[in-house]
């Protein structure tokens, strides 16, 4: 990871519980897939929530800039029904209904109009892509989430 993974965080806003393997567990089994070690890894630290401003490169532009898109929160795992969060990946069977968003995807990072997310379509170990809903832009940022945290950069590289 490019990024010190215990410089990653800024503020859990919603006060996220710690991560325990039970919530790893229901969240793969309501989501039907394997999630990530490296994400399971930077949950363990902050359970989601806002990060301190970062940003992945692209070489293709988004609807969102010539030359990258944000990361400026992460979901976690939520398993409580009764915590109120805008950053659970479990809201994701919901939010991909609600958008029309396209299948076997886990939404990490979004607004309802744009998302960052794991993208099983293609079975296995998912890629991280970029879905514009509005737009119709769907793009592979990064062929695994592993590389996709290997090259984020803090967000203020692309300031001017």
């Amino acid at each position: 990871m490019g990024i010190d993974p215990r410089k990653f965080w800024d503020v859990n806003f919603y006060n996220h519980p710690p991560l325990t393997d039970e919530m790893v567990e229901e969240a793969q089994r309501q989501l039907g897939v394997s999630l990530p070690r490296e994400l399971i890894e930077l949950l363990r630290i902050q359970n989601g929530g806002y990060t301190r401003g970062f940003a992945h490169p692209m070489t293709q532009r988004t609807t969102w800039s010539e030359n990258h898109v944000p990361l400026d929160d992460l979901a976690g795992i939520v398993t409580d029904p009764e915590h109120e969060t805008a950053q659970n990946i479990l809201q994701t069977l919901y939010m991909t209904q609600e958008w029309g968003l396209p299948p076997k995807q886990v939404l990490l990072s979004g607004d309802g109009h744009w998302w960052i997310t794991l993208d099983y379509r293609q079975g296995g170990e998912p890629s991280v892509a970029w879905i514009d809903v509005e737009c119709g832009e769907d793009l592979q940022v990064a062929p695994t989430f592993r590389a996709f945290l290997a090259s984020l950069v803090p967000a203020n590289t692309y300031e001017s």
